[in-house]
């Protein structure tokens, strides 16, 4: 996918890959529902086992994402574990919690649904005293419990506003953990579940983030590209710092510092068009006809997809940013008395960008394969696609859908996948999602955090 213009790098198509019936089918690793029907184990034993097999990914397995592919052996150390440390404690709850509601929720079961609730309460109480301890606050079991406990409030669609109340715990405990965390195969996998969630999540709302993240640059490996994509990210959320410090009448001094700015917005978004140059063919979009002859996108695997809709979704972030930053700078330098006002070019690349990720939906969701032909559903009516497939794509697709420049077949289109997330998959934040009318990001707001870990922070440079 090589980019045209490097004034105004569009998302073109030219390193799409064209292929023919040589491809072969993807593996597809399709929900076990049956893992909740074992016959000499409890329902709290099948939830965990439902709940592992729908999110979390195994460790060295050929998926480009890793979602939580500790969680499995650390909840068995855990269990198996003589101590009864805070932290051992509150993550065991945090598991059962988040997989009685998980599997509580695809069968309809009103009384593991509320023992889910129950393990959660416990579980926020556990965490709530292992950030008592500085100590028990860095270790591995209590961010993992954090994480849990974000799931399960999306599962469940609970939260106080479209932010979530865990964000600020997300922040400062990345913080806390310093660059030890990224020193093993574990500290890294919660790291970068707990970056991607919180800075998809500021982007799209346009919040501020709370704590400098530059340390984070310096020992990720850019040759990585979801690694490259966490970079980029970074780097948007400081120009949303600095750009948020603008506020009231500005004077020419400022004028100067906004135009900076934004022509920092544009050698970023270089970077961000190059993303794909050096990726491997099998991460490349396949360019694909429908059986009723749609252009459509598929790849090698499902997890790809999920990470190019994370892309485009930065990508039409930081389009925004540049138009909004260029409005700006013309309102207060009179360009807008002008006689003509240029196109801007950004609109041009986030309709393309809005149109390659509406062209991936049915690959992504599990409804055609690599060569576009059509996956007969289930008769046994099991999802087409893992949970925590659907649960990483949420955000990304709610920001297309809410920037505005959807057309309405795609703004239709983008809502029913999200509808789906939530029926289908039981991840009620989606429905919330397709609810949202969009267009009101920086009203959303979260509710007070569930615990306090301020004081864990004294001391410490943010």
């Amino acid at each position: 996918m090589k980019h045209g213009s490097s004034d105004s790098p569009k998302p073109g198509n030219q390193q799409l890959q064209h292929r023919s019936g040589s491809i072969s089918r993807p593996y597809r690793q399709v929900p076990s529902l049956s893992l909740y029907q074992l016959a000499d184990s409890t329902w709290e034993e099948r939830a965990v086992c439902y709940f592992f097999d729908q999110y979390t990914t195994i460790r060295d397995s050929d998926e480009c994402v890793s979602h939580l592919s500790f969680l499995p052996s650390l909840y068995a150390l855990c269990r198996n574990s003589d101590e009864e440390s805070s932290a051992s404690s509150c993550l065991r709850l945090a598991v059962d919690a988040t997989a009685q509601i998980t599997l509580g929720t695809q069968v309809k079961s009103s009384s593991l649904i509320v023992q889910g609730r129950n393990s959660y309460g416990r579980a926020l109480r556990g965490l709530r005293r292992a950030l008592a301890s500085r100590e028990q606050a860095i270790k591995d079991e209590t961010f993992a419990t954090m994480v849990l406990l974000s799931l399960f409030e999306d599962i469940t669609g609970e939260r106080n506003g479209l932010a979530s109340s865990h964000t600020a715990g997300f922040e400062i405990l990345m913080k806390l953990r310093g660059e030890g965390q990224l020193g093993n195969a574990q500290g890294r996998d919660l790291f970068s579940f707990a970056y991607a969630h919180t800075h998809i999540e500021i982007l799209a709302l346009r919040e501020r983030p709370r704590y400098n993240s530059d340390w984070i640059v310096g020992r990720l490996d850019s040759s990585d590209p979801v690694h490259r994509l966490m970079l980029m990210s970074s780097k948007i959320s400081q120009l949303f710092v600095e750009t948020s410090s603008f506020q009231g009448p500005l004077d020419a001094g400022n004028v100067a510092k906004l135009s900076a700015l934004l022509e920092v917005s544009k050698v970023i978004d270089l970077e961000l068009a190059a993303w794909d140059r050096n990726l491997p063919d099998n991460w490349l979009p396949l360019l694909v006809s429908s059986q009723t002859g749609e252009s459509l996108m598929t790849y090698q695997r499902i997890s790809i997809a999920a990470i190019w809709t994370y892309y485009r979704a930065v990508r039409i972030i930081l389009q925004k940013l540049i138009i909004g930053l260029r409005a700006t700078i013309a309102s207060l330098d009179h360009v807008a008395d002008r006689d003509v006002v240029p196109e801007e070019p950004e609109v041009g690349v986030i309709q393309e960008t809005i149109t390659d990720a509406c062209r991936s939906i049915p690959f992504a969701f599990g409804d055609i394969d690599t060569l576009g032909n059509p996956i007969p559903s289930s008769t046994e009516g099991k999802p087409r696609i893992r949970a925590f497939y659907g649960y990483i794509m949420l955000w990304p697709l709610w920001y297309i859908l809410s920037c505005g420049l959807a057309t309405p077949a795609q703004t239709e289109q983008i809502r029913s996948v999200l509808t789906g997330v939530g029926s289908a998959l039981g991840i009620r934040l989606a429905l919330i999602l397709a609810g949202d009318h969009g267009g009101t990001p920086n009203s959303a707001s979260s509710g007070p955090s569930p615990y306090q870990v301020q004081s864990l922070m004294e001391g410490i440079s943010l």
